[in-house]
């Protein structure tokens, strides 16, 4: 048995007290680490801190600003913005979303496409935004869901501008539209340093002005501070910080002579564009068939894109500006002007006209059977003889032609304010080696040349650039860009920012060979081939009719009530007056419409009428609503 071991009392009260000290010392160093601790961040970083709060706290909420409205040159109204009552949801005061929004749906008529941009909306945004399910109530929608309101927390009508086009298709490749922000457009926004002042902005220009000007037309956004709850919920707007509205824009468009002009094609394919020779201002700018606009602001529906995007028609291509078409004989006034100017002819100089040329064992005929007689320039271009210009073409070469219509502007963009015009084809040695990849297609065949002359073979422009080449000629070689806009206006301060006239180049023409050609073209109205449309004009114009050619006829004989309708001739005629002192030349396209004389010209004729004598076709067009002083 082991003896009875003694614990020594002052030996345990000794470690008892060091325990204790050191238990004391630990919880003092804890003590003096969370002071510490509670100092740096309530009295050093106090500053950083409460910032952060005040951050949590108050939220920025963009206000976003009228849109500029478009105007045409008499203040009629293109493009304005109107009010409309929307069905918005703050998520952050709606617990059950989808719940929600399934009953809301018992109320209000609410798509599957209202659903998904909804979604969108919600990814994009934080909830203590308002943000639209359904826009546009109709007053019955909006009286329903009123009744039913204690039903909805979260949720609540409000007003909202939207675009509109109360012209409808009228100018509508001219405006454009806008619709839904996406990538693309983020990405251009981004590029030009705007993302602050498109934060809640729905909505951008996809096309014609309404992209071309997006930022004069946008305007600054405005912001409230928000006061939020800790759950995200707005509590109390603090403070607001007015949106400043957009610039309008203010065209060198006539909307009534635009009305005239897609009067006058009807149901016809084809476009027109008319310019004030001293300026370069469009007078107007026409596409047939076009579309309407207003489609595209809340988001087109599939239907309807659907029906735009597969017509047969091609509404949505601007052919004023996109189309590449032959020139026909509204080249052979430019033939005449390059033969004056580089020497190879002479006004008196005459050919005689069997009917046809030969060259390398193949004959181009003219369209009058048995020729014209002897010819010389004036008669050339009055009665539209095809032989002249073959002999002509042949003689000039391919690359003489080029060099002078490329002065013109054939083959290359105008520069118009609106974005996505094409070039068409100028041809040349030059442009066929790059064409073609195989060497015997890059090889520029003497033959080709001759059907260049009349306007035919390769040769491919754009409505605007013969109109620009016809402005040209009758403002006596001085050629200015075409533009669309006339001021830039800013709504609050009144003041308009001109957009100046510019010279594009001044082409060192003699003027003794422009009256020649100018002689003709007059001549062409009084006793050639646009006399008939002409009669009775209280007024002198110049003109020249044109008539391209589609599809080959392989030596056929031409005759259009035979042929698919699409594939029969366009009409051309290219115009300015009055002869004297012209204030407008044009250049218009009937597709497929046969001979210029019958087709295009009536409906120069009528544009003429109205913009000279102020003469409205009988269906005569309604007054247009003027802008509203210190609108």
């Amino acid at each position: 048995m082991k003896p009875a071991e003694f614990k020594n009392p002052e030996q345990e009260i000794e470690r008892f007290q060091g325990r204790l000290a050191a238990t004391g010392g630990l919880v003092l160093a804890a003590f003096f680490l969370l002071f510490a601790r509670f100092f740096w961040l309530q009295v050093v970083q106090h500053e950083h801190y409460r910032t952060r709060a005040e951050d949590n706290r108050i939220a920025l909420v963009p206000v976003v600003p009228n849109r500029g409205l478009v105007v045409d040159r008499n203040g009629a109204v293109l493009a304005r913005n109107y009010s409309a009552y929307t069905l918005e949801i703050t998520p952050g005061r709606v617990h059950d979303l989808e719940a929600v929004i399934d009953e809301l749906a018992g109320v209000i008529d609410i798509q599957p496409r209202d659903r998904k941009r909804f979604r969108r909306l919600l990814d994009e945004s934080k909830n203590f935004e308002s943000l639209p399910i359904r826009t546009r109530l109709t007053d019955e929608e909006v009286a329903r869901f009123v009744a039913r309101r204690y039903r909805f927390p979260g949720v609540e009508i409000k007003a909202r501008l939207f675009r509109q086009y109360p012209q409808r298709a009228l100018a509508s490749h001219a405006l454009g539209y806008i619709g839904r922000v996406n990538d693309r457009d983020l990405a251009t926004i981004e590029k030009h340093g705007a993302e602050d002042n498109y934060r809640g902005t729905e909505h951008f220009g996809k096309t014609g002005l309404e992209q071309k000007y997006e930022f004069e037309l946008h305007g600054q956004t405005g912001f409230e501070q928000v006061e939020v709850d800790a759950g995200g919920r707005a509590v109390r707007v603090l403070e607001r910080t007015a949106p400043l509205p957009g610039n309008n824009l203010v065209l060198t468009l006539d909307a009534k002579l635009q009305q005239v002009v897609e009067r006058a094609f009807g149901a016809r394919r084809g476009a027109l564009v008319a310019i004030e020779p001293s300026t370069g201002g469009i007078l107007a700018l026409v596409s047939m068939p076009g579309y309407d606009p207003n489609l595209f602001v809340d988001g087109i529906s599939p239907q309807d894109w659907e029906a735009l995007n597969t017509s047969e028609d091609k509404p949505m291509v601007n052919r004023a500006l996109n189309g590449a078409y032959p020139p026909g004989s509204t080249f052979k006034p430019f033939m005449a002007l390059a033969a004056l100017e580089t020497g190879k002819r002479t006004p008196q100089q005459s050919i005689a006209d069997p009917g046809f040329f030969t060259f390398g064992g193949h004959t181009f005929r003219d369209d009058k059977k048995g020729g014209h007689g002897v010819v010389d320039m004036y008669k050339s271009i009055v009665h539209s003889c095809d032989t002249y210009y073959y002999v002509l073409a042949n003689d000039m070469g391919i690359d003489a032609i080029s060099n002078f219509m490329r002065q013109l502007g054939f083959g290359s963009r105008t520069g118009i304010d609106i974005e996505g015009e094409s070039e068409g084809v100028l041809p040349s040695q030059e442009w066929k080696r790059k064409r073609f990849r195989k060497p015997e297609q890059q090889k520029w065949y003497a033959g080709e040349t001759i059907s260049i002359g009349i306007g035919q073979g390769y040769n491919a422009y754009t409505p605007i650039q013969l109109a620009q080449a016809t402005a040209a000629i009758a403002n006596d070689g001085v050629m200015f860009r075409p533009h669309l806009v006339r001021y830039v206006e800013n709504i609050r301060t009144g003041e308009r920012r001109a957009i100046e006239p510019e010279p594009v180049r001044i082409l060192p023409l003699k003027p003794a060979n422009l009256d020649v050609i100018k002689r003709a073209l007059v001549g062409v109205n009084k006793e050639g081939t646009g006399a008939r449309a002409f009669a009775g004009a209280e007024y002198l114009a110049a003109g020249k009719t044109g008539t391209a050619q589609v599809f080959s006829l392989k030596g056929g004989k031409y005759e259009a009530h035979k042929v698919q309708e699409r594939l029969r001739d366009h009409a051309l005629f290219i115009a300015f007056a009055p002869a004297e002192e012209p204030t407008i030349a044009l250049a218009v396209l009937v597709e497929n419409g046969g001979f210029g004389a019958q087709s295009a010209a009536p409906i120069a004729r009528q544009v003429l009428d109205y913009w000279l004598l102020g003469k409205l076709p009988q269906d005569a067009a309604p007054e247009f609503e003027a802008e509203d002083e210190g609108d």
